[in-house]
C-alpha cells in the first residue's frame, strides 16, 4: 500500500465536493470528503472524516481567483489529514465538447480548449477551471487531470444527438452532448455489480438533485439522455426552467425587450421549482408546505421525469429497471411514488415499505420493471479515471 494520497474536486455551479483518497494497490479508496458552499457568507466548509462532522467558517471570501478560499480549505484539511502527501488532484469538468472522449491530465493546451468550451456551461465551466488554476497556483508541482460529464454520453447515435437544424451549426457543435456523465458511470458500474442480471439490460438513470437529469442505459453504455446542448434541457430542475419552447426566449428578448444576461438569470437561476412554486428551490421545503403553490411545483417536476422515462424507453426499446439516484433521486419517496405513479402504465409498481425506507430495491414482487436506490459517487470515478491516467496499475509509484 502506498501512503500517496489524491485529492479530487467536484465542481457546481455554487458548491464544490472535495475528496481525499488513499492510493492503495487495489485502487484510490475515499478517507474523507468536505464540501464548500458559495451561496453562504461566510463561507462554510463541512468536512467529514469517518463518523466525524466539522463544519467550519472559512475568513477567506471568495474573488475571481479562488487561491485564498483554496489556501485556507487545504489548511483545514491539513489538521486532519497529510496534506503534504497529495500526489496529484482529479477535477470534474463538466463540458469535454467533441474533443474530449475520456479523462485527460490537464496541461496548457487542454486548458485552452476547455477555456473555449465556456460559453456551452456557463455556470459550471469556469468554476472547475478557476479550481484548476487555483491549485495550479498553490501547489503548481502536482499533476492535475480532468474528467468529463460529456464524455460518457459519446455512446449516443448521431440520430440522438443532431437538432432539426442547419447541418453547418451542428458541424459547428451545436448538437446534444448530455451531462451528470460521471454519475451515470458509477451508477451503470454499480447497477452490474448489485445486480448482474441487469448487467445487459435497458435502464432508465434518474439523476434528481439541483440539477437534474435523465439518462437510458442499454448493458451500461448511453443511448439518450434528456439534457442536450446545455444543462437548461430536459427535466425542471432546483432552479433550472428543463426543456422550453424556443419562442419563449424569443419573446422574452424581442417582445419583451430583456437583455440576454437577464434571460439566462432568469432560466438559469429563477424558475424550475422555485420559479413555480415562488416558495423555494428546495423539494423537501416543498413538500413540506401546504400552499397549492408548492404541490403544483412538485407535481409538474414528477409529471415531466415520468414523461421523460417513458421517452427513453423508447429509444431503448422497452424497460427492463429504473434507478433513483442524487440528493432527491435517493431520499425522497413521495418524489419516487410520484414518478412511479404515473408510469403504472409501463407495468411500474413500487413496494410501498421499502419506498419508505429509501431501500436498495422498492419495486413490488411482481412489477415489471425493477426499480431501485443507489447512492451515487462522482468524486469515486473522478478518483478512479485520475489513477488510470496517472498510475495505470491502479496505485502511486
Amino acid at each position: 500500500m502506498s501512503d500517496a494520497l489524491l485529492l479530487t474536486f467536484n465542481a457546481g455551479s455554487s458548491t464544490v465536493k472535495i475528496g481525499l483518497f488513499a492510493l492503495e494497490a487495489s485502487g484510490p479508496r475515499r478517507i474523507g470528503k468536505g464540501m464548500i458552499d458559495f451561496r453562504q457568507q461566510p463561507l462554510r466548509f463541512v468536512l467529514s472524516e469517518g463518523p466525524d462532522r466539522f463544519d467550519i467558517a472559512l475568513e477567506a471570501a471568495p474573488d475571481e481567483e479562488l487561491h485564498d478560499v483554496l489556501r485556507e480549505a487545504l489548511r483545514r484539511l491539513s489538521w486532519h489529514f497529510d496534506i503534504g502527501a497529495v500526489a496529484a488532484v482529479g477535477h470534474r469538468i463538466v463540458h469535454g465538447g467533441d474533443g474530449f472522449a475520456g479523462p485527460v491530465r490537464l496541461d496548457d493546451a487542454a486548458l485552452a480548449a476547455l477555456d473555449a468550451l465556456v460559453p456551452l456551461a456557463p455556470l459550471h465551466q469556469p468554476q472547475g477551471l478557476r479550481l484548476v488554476r487555483a491549485i495550479r497556483h498553490l501547489r503548481p508541482e502536482l499533476p492535475q487531470t480532468a474528467s468529463f460529464d460529456t464524455a460518457f454520453h459519446r455512446s449516443q447515435s448521431e440520430l440522438v444527438r443532431r437538432f432539426a437544424i442547419p447541418r453547418a451549426l451542428h458541424d459547428q457543435g451545436v448538437k446534444r452532448y448530455g451531462f451528470h456523465g460521471l454519475s451515470y458511470r458509477f451508477i451503470a458500474g454499480e447497477l452490474a455489480r448489485r445486480e448482474p442480471a441487469l448487467a445487459g439490460a435497458r435502464t432508465v438513470v434518474a439523476h434528481l438533485g439541483s440539477g437534474a437529469s435523465l439518462c437510458a442505459l442499454e448493458a451500461g453504455s448511453s443511448r439518450d439522455t434528456s439534457m442536450g446542448f446545455s444543462a437548461l434541457d430536459g427535466i425542471p430542475m432546483a432552479t433550472r426552467c428543463g426543456a422550453l419552447d424556443p419562442g419563449v426566449v424569443l419573446h422574452l428578448i424581442g417582445s419583451q425587450g430583456r437583455s440576454r444576461d437577464d434571460v439566462e438569470a432568469l432560466l438559469y437561476k429563477q424558475s424550475g421549482l422555485l420559479g413555480m412554486s415562488g416558495i423555494s428551490a428546495d423539494s423537501r421545503d416543498l413538500i413540506e408546505s401546504a400552499a397549492p403553490e408548492a404541490r403544483e411545483a412538485l407535481d409538474v417536476f414528477s409529471f415531466r421525469i415520468a414523461g421523460e422515462i417513458a421517452r427513453l424507453a423508447t429509444t431503448l426499446g422497452g424497460l427492463d429497471a429504473i434507478v433513483f439516484t442524487a440528493g432527491i433521486g435517493e431520499n425522497q419517496p413521495a418524489i419516487r411514488t410520484a414518478v412511479c405513479a404515473r408510469l403504472a402504465w409501463l407495468g411500474v409498481a413500487l413496494d410501498a415499505p421499502a419506498n419508505a425506507d429509501n431501500a436498495p430495491r422498492i419495486s413490488a414482487e411482481g412489477s415489471r420493471v425493477g426499480v431501485f436506490v443507489i447512492p451515487t459517487d462522482e468524486e469515486q470515478i473522478i478518483a478512479d479515471e485520475a489513477v488510470s491516467l496517472l498510475h495505470p496499475k491502479g496505485r502511486a509509484s
